[in-house]
């Protein structure tokens, strides 16, 4: 699967990369990554980023503007998206060949190649794992690279706390870090938040319910996201602060935004994914997402997710 990668990697003069839409550090860092890779190991070809951007994370790159045309005859590239639906830029299927490289499970068998790995901590790990692999065929890795995909792997392990943290991860991190960056620089960019954003952080821990099974949720109305000046993209950051409370083992945020209610799944056990798919969502076992078209289907999810934390904690 790499050597096909690498092949069409080659062969293609313009490649083109995309990612998620609502993109997080994982999946700016494969995406861009892999776009200093390739350009930084043959500088003729026309390699592009696309996407709208996440302006908390425009601090590792920018986004390229580019028109229709240059969609004719190029590679395109998608990472960390599990589904075409997630696709940020529906251009991606002007182009005349597909790549998917992803670490979440394969519900969507989209592309000309694909290659998964739910192993993987990060789509950023799997790039790397790329460049080993590719580096007896021209490809070298640069400062920049190695500072996008070591962000990439830091967003998704949750500095390595999460359990998809391997050694693998930790001797691909040693390796990237040997490389020119500001670190400091990055972990700021990652997590400094600014002070709406720490208040409603204060709220959530304040008005989070707890059931006797471990499930714990919150909901955060357009009426609180306003009263915070929150806008419902900015509660990324926001996603882990049930995860250092004893007693929880599984908790779900709900952010009301125009048409829809966001919904974001973590879980220290029980698997959640399955359960995101009733919803119009997927993920990975501990961590999901999905959507809710009203608060009455929200507190069924609430308490289908009770039902799945008492099951875990009987088994």
């Amino acid at each position: 699967m790499l050597q096909e990668i690498i092949e069409a990697i080659k062969q293609y003069n313009t490649i083109i990369i995309h990612r998620h839409v609502r993109p997080d550090p994982d999946a700016i860092g494969s995406q861009v990554g892999l776009k200093a890779l390739i350009k930084h190991s043959f500088p003729e070809k026309n390699v592009y980023a696309v996407g709208e951007e996440e302006d908390t994370l425009t601090f590792l790159a920018r986004m390229d503007t580019i028109s229709d045309e240059q969609y004719r005859g190029a590679l395109v590239i998608v990472c960390d998206t599990a589904n075409t639906e997630r696709i940020s830029d529906e251009r991606y299927q002007l182009g005349s060949k597909w790549i998917k490289i992803d670490h979440h499970p394969n519900t969507d068998e989209y592309g000309d190649i694909q290659w998964i790995n739910i192993g993987a901590s990060s789509t950023s790990e799997m790039i790397y794992e790329f460049f080993i692999q590719a580096k007896n065929h021209g490809f070298s890795c640069n400062h920049e690279a190695a500072r996008l995909l070591y962000a990439g792997i830091v967003g998704d392990t949750g500095r390595f706390l999460y359990p998809s943290t391997s050694k693998k991860t930790f001797q691909y991190a040693a390796e990237l870090v040997t490389y020119s960056f500001d670190r400091t620089a990055l972990y700021d960019g990652i997590y400094n938040v600014k002070a709406n954003i720490a208040k409603l952080r204060g709220y959530i821990l304040q008005n989070f319910t707890l059931s006797p099974s471990g499930m714990s949720s919150v909901k955060l109305t357009k009426q609180i996201l306003e009263e915070f000046q929150v806008q419902p993209t900015d509660t990324g950051q926001l996603v882990t602060a049930l995860g250092d409370v004893e007693g929880i083992c599984a908790w779900v945020i709900f952010i009301e935004e125009d048409e829809i209610i966001r919904v974001r799944l973590r879980s220290k056990g029980p698997v959640i994914n399955e359960l995101a798919a009733k919803f119009n969502g997927g993920g990975h076992p501990m961590a999901s997402g999905a959507s809710v078209s009203t608060w009455e289907e929200a507190d069924r999810l609430v308490r289908e997710l009770d039902e799945i934390c008492v099951t875990y904690n009987n088994a």
